[in-house]
Order: C-alpha cells, then structure tokens, then sequence
C-alpha cells in the first residue's frame, strides 16, 4: 500500500490542481475558475500556486488553497478551498493538520467552514465556533432591512477622528498599529487585499492620536442602488489594541450616517462584545429574533451565520474580509 504524501505545490501546477477540484467539488467555484479571482487569491510570489496538496501514488487526493496575511517567514494563513476524493476526507484532515509546518505558519485559520465540520477541527485540538455579529443603526424614522429588537441606540465616544488613506502608496510612510492580534497583518496585505481586490470598493481610514497612528478601520459602502432600497455599511476590518475602537465609536458613527446607511455591521471573532458595546455596537444573538441581512445584492432578508476555525486562538481576531470571504456572488 503505497503512502500518502504532503507537500507545497510547484510552479506550473495551476490547472492540474483547478482540474482537480473542479473534479472533486461540489460546485464550480468562482475563486478558481475566473482568472482574475485565481491570481488575487492564490498566484504566489515567483507564480508558485498557493495550494498544498496530499498525494497517494503520485495523484491528488486532497488540495488546499492558502492566503497569507503577511510576508514574514514565518507567516500566519487563512485556508481558502478545500478538497478531497470522495471518501478520503480523513487525508484532507491530515493536510490541513500538516500545513502550519509545510508553510512554517504561525497562525492558520478558516473564514466560513461548515458547522458540522467543527467537530473535525475540534478533534485536532483547534478552536471552532460562530462567527459572532454585531451591528449599530443609522439614524432613520424606519427601517427596511434591518429588523432589530427593542434597539436603543448606544452612547458613543467622539475623542479620535478616521482620516481616508486615498492611495495604497500613503500606508508605506502610515506603517502598521501597534496590536496583540493575529493573524499579523502588513502594509503588503493591506495594499493587495483592500487597494487592488478585482471587484469591491473599500475604503480605509487611519485614526492617529498625538501623531501616532493608532488603529486602521476598513469599511465597505453597498449603495441604494444595489440594495435596490437603502445603503449599508460593512465594517470589514480593524487592525489595533482593542482599547481604541471604543474611542472611534463617533467616528464610525459619521461614516455610517454620512453614507446614509440603514445600518453598519461587522462580523469578528476575538473582540470581545463589551468593546464593541462601548463602540456603539449591539450583537446580534443567534436565535434572538433580530434580523441583520447579510446578502445585500439583491436582500435576503434574514440572518447568516458563519462558523471559523483557528488552530492558535489566543490574541486571534477574525472579520468580514479575512481570508477569501467578503466577494461577489459571482456565477
């Protein structure tokens, strides 16, 4: 019986690796079969695929695609797609357990598993659970999607301002926030993935106390006219020290209300819910009869959930965009 091999994908690799999870999947997914989403997501430095794969008798028999969130040596990953053969889900277990090491990773974690996965990352001695969600309304007499309970609106801070960095090129002299959280995230990530995304529109801004600056926020404006009734804002990322978002909760405030935005919402995972109280956030209990609409485009009224794993969960923080989340519903 010949034995099952782990290693990185190699140069020239791409369609054999597309072919087979075309084969394999589910579905045809975008991600991998529109070029321009492929190359933003897994065209590696030097063009080597971003995929791990498990081999049995020189064939593919599990492939999984990765994310960097830094340049470091010693990287943290988001896992993207993730196949197997039929049957051979314990070997797509085993590489995804053999990752951290063949990418001498730091943090790995998944952005929207399915729930009845979490048992398999638990087994691997991982952290798997809800995403949770929180939101904060817009000042309007009523409201179209949004279907909150007894809501009042939250108390904010107004001591620090957001200041829009307009060009990727003005986060090289900005530099990065002092921050405990991982996955780590640089300036090369933030300038590929918020500044040069095929598609969405972000918008990022920069809050700077006595000249230094503090935090950086990421938000996402979906227009009227692409919810066909009202604007809302996603907040899509914050990279910071936690004590700083409470401090940013008027700023917020006026992007929201500037937008004209029925509401902001933002899904993260580490924060804790009394920070993002103190923020001006509500969070949306699973099954407390609130509605949050997730899908915009056109509106789904009702709730999403999202599940995430990571396999080093102290300091971890999750959002929106992280890993390949926050995309187009694209055919």
């Amino acid at each position: 019986m010949s034995e099952v091999t782990f290693r990185l994908a190699r140069l020239g690799e791409d369609q054999a690796i597309i072919d087979f999870i075309n084969a394999n999947f589910d579905m045809r997914l975008p991600l991998i079969n529109r070029p321009e989403l492929y190359h933003h997501y897994y065209a590696g430095r030097g063009g080597v695929p971003q995929f791990a794969v498990a081999e049995d008798d020189g064939k593919y028999v599990s492939a999984a695609g990765y994310i960097l969130a830094n340049t470091n040596r010693r990287p943290d990953v988001w896992v993207s797609v993730w196949v197997a053969v039929k049957g051979r889900n314990g070997v797509g277990l085993e590489l995804m357990n053999a990752l951290p090491d063949l990418l001498h990773a730091n943090v790995l974690a998944c952005n929207n598993i399915r729930p009845n996965t979490c048992t398999f990352y638990q087994f691997l001695g991982w952290k798997a659970e809800r995403l949770p969600h929180y939101y904060r309304l817009g000042r309007r007499k009523d409201y179209q999607l949004a279907k909150p309970l007894r809501y009042i609106l939250p108390p904010v801070q107004r001591d620090l301002g957001l200041e829009k960095v307009e060009d990727a090129a003005d986060l090289i002299p900005l530099g990065m926030p002092a921050t405990p959280h991982t996955p780590v995230k640089d300036t090369w990530y933030l300038r590929r993935r918020y500044f040069r995304y095929p598609y969405f529109h972000y918008d990022v801004w920069a809050a700077r106390g006595n000249g230094k600056l503090l935090a950086y926020v990421v938000t996402r404006t979906v227009t009227a006219e692409e919810t066909g009734c009202v604007p809302v804002v996603r907040l899509v990322d914050f990279i910071g020290e936690d004590a700083v978002l409470p401090r940013l909760g008027g700023a917020l405030d006026a992007v929201l209300n500037r937008a004209g935005g029925e509401y902001m919402d933002c899904y993260n995972a580490g924060i804790p819910a009394e920070v993002w109280q103190a923020a001006g956030f509500t969070e949306r209990l699973e099954g407390d009869g609130s509605v949050i609409p997730n899908y915009l485009t056109p509106p789904l009224l009702e709730n999403t959930e999202y599940y995430y794993f990571t396999n080093k969960p102290e300091n971890f923080v999750l959002f929106k965009a992280d890993g390949d989340q926050d995309r187009p519903n694209l055919k």
